[in-house]
């Protein structure tokens, strides 16, 4: 590949990276796919651009509607005339993937982040994203979707959702 055209390529995956931080989690409007460490990969070849995406969990009901939002943002690259997105599982999604700056913006949604560094065999200990307490209580395992259980904070007594950790 010529010089002028690698960089013509690395251009437009820079583009594509950046577009990609406006395209959010469609289950958490506040988090994009990027902060989320769903985006794997960004390559372009000639006028195709191929995003990887680490789904959070097999079979999230979310997928094809984060592959018709990918799609729709990184078709306006000027430049690009076809959008593949493929669903990876190797490496896994672990939720350690999520940004730093991204788990306070989870809080200020309503859900707790998970704990980061989590380990099998840890403690799952949640704090309320609305006061920071510590006593909560697990009311469901499962949440509204399979990353996400219910919880029930005994100190501000609101409900609310936590990331379950996945490592």
């Amino acid at each position: 590949m010529a010089q002028e055209e690698l960089q013509l390529h690395e251009g437009l995956e820079a583009t594509c990276w950046e577009l990609l931080q406006q395209v959010t989690d469609p289950e958490i409007p506040v988090i994009s796919m990027v902060e989320m460490g769903m985006i794997h990969k960004v390559r372009v070849e000639a006028d195709v651009v191929h995003v990887e995406v680490l789904p959070t969990f097999v079979g999230c009901p979310a997928l094809e509607i984060m592959k018709k939002n990918i799609t729709e943002k990184l078709v306006e690259v000027e430049g690009i005339n076809q959008v593949q997105v493929a669903f990876v599982y190797d490496p896994a999604w672990t939720s350690d993937r999520i940004a730093l700056d991204a788990r306070d913006k989870l809080k200020s949604f309503g859900i707790a982040p998970p704990p980061l560094d989590f380990k099998q065999g840890d403690t799952w200990e949640v704090a309320c994203p609305y006061c920071d307490s510590p006593y909560t209580k697990m009311e469901n395992l499962f949440g509204p979707a399979a990353c996400r259980s219910i919880l029930y904070c005994r100190h501000c007594k609101n409900p609310f959702e936590a990331l379950k950790p996945i490592y």
